[in-house]
């Protein structure tokens, strides 16, 4: 069910005064933040940034007095609605290094639009805290695997077209429901096919623009009419958020693209993983 739906007694109020027009420059600042680190790590790890932007837009806008029942929703389209941008900047400089291999994105793609189409549908109805305990649990796994080594069989491949559009299905749905780029499934299932991690990153850089677009559209469509909105919103989706930090993950990704071909950031993704287990008790706490 739609929240535009819900009665008017039972419908979030705000308990501080609205956003202005145009973000104060604390503000502005602080999204900038974001946007500069999650587009270093796009670039780097091959994610879409969701895992850090999520969170902090959540607080950022909690922070402002936003009731959390939009907020979590807010951050997870405005993730979205970023990571459009970051993804192209990111893939640009993967392709450029033939890291992109486009015959598995072409057979991954489609399911993966599907998939974020009906994910964006179910997380706008579920509530608030279910999805905040959901981006947690998302988290936690996702750190997990960063943390996990493990070695496939070597005569492991891709699937069939059915298993891989299967396989992304699965990815644009859950990659929709918590604002994420879908590497958190993406990376770890094309290495467990014997994919190389440097190519399994930058073929992800490619897979977070349809994941991303399918689900901003979703959140949008599903946020129209609703009350006491912030500001420059459109459905759910916070657009000053989503210019300030689209501006910076787009002049960052391309220098984690060239870091990542420089490096082992196999390392890396451990201490990323321990930053992860804190957002996720984070989002459990509150």
């Amino acid at each position: 069910m739609r929240e535009a739906s819900t009665p008017n007694a039972q419908r979030p109020t705000l308990n501080a005064q609205p956003l202005p027009q145009v973000p104060e420059p604390q503000l502005i600042a602080e999204l900038l933040a974001i946007g500069l680190t999650t587009g270093f790590l796009a670039g780097l790890l091959g994610i879409g940034g969701g895992m850090l932007m999520v969170p902090f837009v959540t607080i950022i806008l909690t922070n402002k007095g936003y009731p959390a029942e939009y907020v979590v929703k807010m951050a997870v389209a405005t993730s979205l609605a970023t990571i459009c941008f970051t993804s192209l900047s990111s893939v640009r400089a993967h392709a450029k290094r033939g890291a992109v291999l486009w015959p598995v994105v072409k057979v991954l793609a489609p399911g993966i639009l599907c998939g974020s189409l009906v994910g964006s549908q179910l997380a706008v109805a579920l509530p608030g805290k279910v999805l905040s305990v959901l981006f947690a649990v998302f988290v936690a796994f996702s750190a997990t695997q960063m943390f996990l080594n493990r070695k496939p069989k070597p005569s492991r491949t891709l699937p069939g077209a059915a298993g891989t559009f299967a396989m992304g299905g699965l990815i644009g749905l859950l990659s929709s429901l918590v604002g994420a780029g879908g590497a958190f499934v993406s990376v770890p299932f094309m290495t467990w096919c014997n994919i190389k991690i440097h190519d399994a990153v930058g073929t992800s850089s490619a897979l977070g623009f349809p994941i991303a677009f399918a689900g901003t559209v979703g959140y949008v469509w599903a946020g129209q009419g609703l009350p006491q909105m912030p500001p420059g919103s459109i459905g759910y989706l916070y657009l000053p958020g989503l210019i300030i930090i689209a501006t910076a993950s787009m002049l960052m990704a391309p220098v984690g693209a060239r870091t990542a071909h420089r490096m082992d950031i196999r390392p890396l993704k451990r201490v990323f993983a321990v930053v992860l287990y804190m957002l996720a008790a984070y989002f459990l706490l509150r």
